[in-house]
């Protein structure tokens, strides 16, 4: 209590000022402009040198280094070359392309699209590093580079790919062998003219005249706000525009003319005035409220400097503390650790993504020592104490099994965290049951691949929870996070939510809920169900199958369960004679009976009572088993949690070893039951 009571004081203490004081400050100091070299008289949406980032919009910071103004784009700089006020456009170009066509590292040109789009005068080049040798005689636009005491053999084309496929395709063969390219627009006005016969160093030249983008930032509002007097801004504790008057800020615009400070110098300086007594007072009372509870907690710990070392340690520190304690204790477990440096040249500096999430980015790279290529994670820097970070070392270090990911390293340097895995060239399951996003669901896997994938990511399930000396439960099964190798081979992945238990332990305890919606079992977010266990995976199990029985229906797991039909409810029509074939037709009898098994297996899976599922270990005996010794499963009700266990248990019990007396369900013993 007391350590709250000291934040809360020098809070109010550190917080209170700026509220009297900032706001004219804040208003002065956006009337400011940025001046570096040639580029004059810079405003909103820019902010940079004597122009605070309040000043201006996220993603608009100027620079200026040796009078030569530059601008950071998605964490790459570019020179800026000039700004337009009146058409919105700033024209920029490639810094690492200022001398030579033979930059350190090799990446594509990236924009924020919600900020920056090309404008008409727009053409895309592209360059090619590491060609084989000759080049082909109608390519004359060859250069040679030295990266990194590598030498290679260049080529640059000026004109659309699609275009070039078409008047010249053994170019298009010849390219494809290079080893690295990369793209960025230019002007057209440039590049027209060097079309007929281009050299490098007219090529060179052009690509230095820039490109030019228009950018979008709230401008209306700015308008608005600078008729009426004010200086336009932006709010990063609210995240939306501010327009900055000579009294206080207001969201849109000043209620009146405002007034320059020097016409209201007597106000000013008696509000100064005031400013200094509030200030003085405060500080006073935190000093002597400071002193009062330090003293008090010397006391108690018995030593001074403890105490204030524990007070002014930044909790940033408290966290690496823990993760640093959580690599030492499981030093044997944890893969080969790697620094941010190793992460960059793995991934030749973040240039070919994978895929990305709430988590980050996953990136293509190669692992130093065999050259192998691994998928690295990079997770997005946070604020936390590494919690979801050292789940997945910890949970999938435990781990060795066919149908589970393998991590091959990892790294943490304070905000700085990468997972390096072995490379699954087939992607995530969820390209093949979706017709949403990947170019991968146009190869359609047949009834028997998907039943193989099914049977595949049960055996890992029943690993993580009876294989491992530490039970694992995953809390975050669903397609996206199971991925297939060359032979579409399936490997539970992401165990960024996963909770460690023993074996013998059937509870777990749990603060809130985790998972993704629409695949989170009904215990997890209301205990009235029943107490969280490996069961929960077992559910989301049973949603992920369903979900690949339907593949192609656009289902959204997100929203299918606030729709009038429960999503369940739409496959036990299908379990009536007859009616398989009609949820895909032109499939043989081998394969109705395929996806019959996996309804059947899905639905018992989604059970609403968690002891009423089979667990993983019977999952993989009724896949294993004939179709005609299952049952179907009572429908899932959401309504009564007590009713439904007296309603359903006598059917479940056939299935699970589960016997009814009376009004009571009597459980085997976790132990006995599920293994």
């Amino acid at each position: 209590m007391s350590w709250l009571i000291l934040l809360l004081t020098i809070a109010l203490v550190c917080g209170s000022a700026p509220v009297f004081a900032d706001d004219d400050e804040r208003y002065l100091n956006c009337m400011k402009s940025f001046d570096c070299g040639d580029i004059k008289d810079v405003g909103y949406p820019f902010s940079g040198s004597d122009r605070p980032d309040y000043c201006g919009y996220p993603g608009f910071e100027l620079g200026c280094s040796n009078q030569d103004p530059e601008i950071t784009i998605m964490q790459s700089t570019y020179k800026l070359l000039g700004i337009n006020n009146q058409s919105r456009t700033l024209n920029v170009s490639r810094s690492d392309y200022t001398e030579n066509l033979c930059p350190t590292l090799l990446s594509n040109t990236s924009l924020n699209p919600n900020l920056l789009s090309s404008t008409s005068d727009h053409a895309e080049v592209t360059l090619y590093y590491g060609c084989p040798s000759p080049s082909p005689p109608a390519l004359s636009s060859q250069f040679t580079c030295n990266i990194n005491d590598t030498v290679m053999v260049g080529n640059f084309i000026t004109v659309n790919f699609s275009v070039l496929s078409i008047t010249d395709p053994s170019l298009i063969s010849y390219l494809t062998t290079c080893n690295n390219s990369v793209k960025f627009p230019a002007h057209q006005s440039a590049i027209v003219p060097i079309l007929v016969s281009p050299n490098v160093s007219e090529f060179l030249e052009a690509i230095n005249q820039g490109f030019e983008l228009e950018w979008s930032a709230n401008d209306s509002l700015c308008d608005t706000c600078e008729s009426s007097g004010g200086q336009c801004g932006y709010n990063k504790t609210t995240t939306a525009f501010t327009c900055y008057c000579a009294g206080q800020p207001q969201d849109f615009e000043c209620s009146s003319s405002p007034q320059a400070p020097s016409q209201s110098t007597k106000s000013s300086w008696s509000r100064g005035q005031l400013h200094i007594a509030v200030g003085i007072s405060a500080a006073v009372a935190a000093i002597i409220i400071f002193s009062i509870i330090i003293i008090c907690l010397t006391r108690r710990k018995g030593s001074f400097s403890a105490v204030i070392a524990k007070i002014i340690r930044p909790k940033n520190s408290q966290h690496v503390d823990s993760v640093e304690t959580f690599m030492m204790d499981y030093h044997s477990l944890t893969p080969k650790r790697y620094s941010y440096s190793d992460i960059k040249k793995m991934t030749s500096s973040f240039v070919n993504i994978l895929g990305q999430g709430g988590f980050g980015y996953v990136y293509r790279g190669k692992l130093p020592d065999d050259g192998r290529l691994v998928a690295v994670k990079v997770l997005k820097e946070s604020k936390g104490d590494g919690e979801e970070f050292m789940n997945e070392v910890a949970s999938i270090s435990r781990t060795s099994h066919v149908n589970v990911v393998t991590l091959l390293g990892f790294c943490y340097e304070r905000n700085k965290r990468a997972l390096i895995y072995e490379f699954m060239p087939n992607g995530s399951l969820d390209s093949f049951i979706s017709d949403k996003g990947s170019p991968l669901t146009n190869c359609r896997l047949e009834w028997k691949k998907l039943y193989e994938i099914a049977v595949g990511i049960a055996r890992g399930l029943e690993y993580l929870h009876r294989g491992c000396n530490t039970r694992i439960v995953h809390f975050d099964i669903k397609p996206h996070n199971i991925l297939l190798d060359e032979d579409f081979c399936p490997k539970i992945s992401d165990f960024g939510l996963a909770k460690l238990c023993q074996s013998k332990v059937s509870k777990i305890s749990m603060i809130g809920a985790r998972g993704t919606v629409g695949y989170i079992a009904p215990e997890v977010f209301c205990r009235s169900f029943g107490g969280v266990t490996y069961k929960s995976d077992v559910y989301s199990y049973g949603m992920m199958v369903l979900e690949m029985v339907g593949q192609r229906k656009d289902f959204d797991m997100g929203s299918l369960e606030t729709n009038e039909m429960y999503f369940p409810d739409w496959f036990y029509m299908y379990l009536e004679p007859g009616k398989i074939s009609t949820l895909h037709g032109g499939i043989t009898e081998e394969e109705e009976e395929i996806v019959e098994k996996m309804i059947l297996v899905g639905l018992w899976c989604i059970q609403t009572i968690p002891s009423h599922r089979p667990s993983m270990t019977k999952v993989v005996e009724m896949f294993e088993g004939s179709l005609q010794s299952l049952q179907i499963p009572p429908r899932p009700s959401f309504s009564s949690p007590r009713s439904s266990v007296q309603e359903h248990s006598s059917t479940v019990s056939s299935l699970l070893g589960v016997s009814s007396q009376g009004d009571e369900v009597n459980r085997l013993p976790a132990d006995e039951r599920d293994l």
